[in-house]
């Protein structure tokens, strides 16, 4: 169900057509603080533009029992029991030109706890848990010996436009994550922004999260692409035309 596709190259960003899905505007990006250890700051934002009213909204109900579900849902729900996520069913989220009809709000993949829940797609879910299982918790193992312990994400579903564009994010959609940390089990707290020029161990952390991110997702944007993304990884699963990947 979850195809996963072949690494690939920065040169991929300047040929995407139509434009990369860059997520939030600056001010829609906070600065992590001390003070913010749980990087949640950013769900109860309002983004300015004309789809949004607020970043989680109407998504605490779980759904109804009649809400049918495709084989293709059915599936997906299936991957994500076996990839040990845990989740609930949420009725269909309709803003405008923004929703999900079948959403899901992941709260755990395996031991791996995610902070605060993400509303996602099915598919997006289950991309990011096969991603999690499969290349972020080996990489902490090998390179701190340590498992991970909280993915902090700094946004899922959200109802706004791509930065600077007229076209719907991908987080309009359910398609997109966005990671601002990962905690390790022996304590230490990843911090997504660039590291300083020593810190050999946590830059070849990040780099593995982002070059083993290209093998799941569509678009994986970070500190260095552009300002927005100085503080976190954007993950999506947009479906472009001739199999196009932004991976920077």
């Amino acid at each position: 169900m979850l195809a996963t596709a072949a690494a690939c190259t920065t040169g991929d960003v300047f040929e995407l057509k139509p434009a990369i899905d860059v997520g939030s505007t600056t001010s829609a990006v906070p600065r992590m603080t001390t003070a913010e250890p749980q990087l949640s700051g950013m769900q109860t934002l309002v983004p300015s533009n004309p789809y949004m009213t607020a970043a989680y909204p109407r998504m605490d109900e779980p759904m109804s029992p009649v809400e049918q579900l495709s084989a293709e849902e059915i599936d997906c729900r299936n991957e994500l029991k076996r990839l040990d996520v845990a989740y609930t069913d949420l009725s269909p989220i309709r803003e405008g030109q923004c929703g999900i009809e079948h959403p899901v709000k992941v709260t755990a993949i395996g031991n791996v706890q995610m902070k605060p829940a993400a509303t996602l797609t099915c598919n997006m879910a289950a991309t990011f848990a096969a991603w999690t299982k499969r290349e972020l918790v080996p990489t902490a193992r090998w390179r701190y010996f340590s498992g991970v312990k909280t993915i902090h994400q700094g946004s899922s579903y959200s109802c706004r436009k791509i930065a600077g564009e007229r076209v719907l994010s991908e987080h309009g959609k359910g398609n997109a994550l966005d990671v601002m940390s990962i905690e390790l089990n022996n304590g230490e707290d990843i911090d997504v922004r660039k590291p300083g020029w020593f810190a050999f161990r946590t830059s070849g952390f990040l780099d593995s999260v982002r070059s083993d991110g290209c093998d799941y997702f569509t678009t994986v944007l970070g500190p260095g692409y552009n300002y927005d993304h100085r503080n976190h990884f954007h993950f999506d699963i947009k479906n472009r035309r001739n199999g196009y990947r932004a991976c920077r």
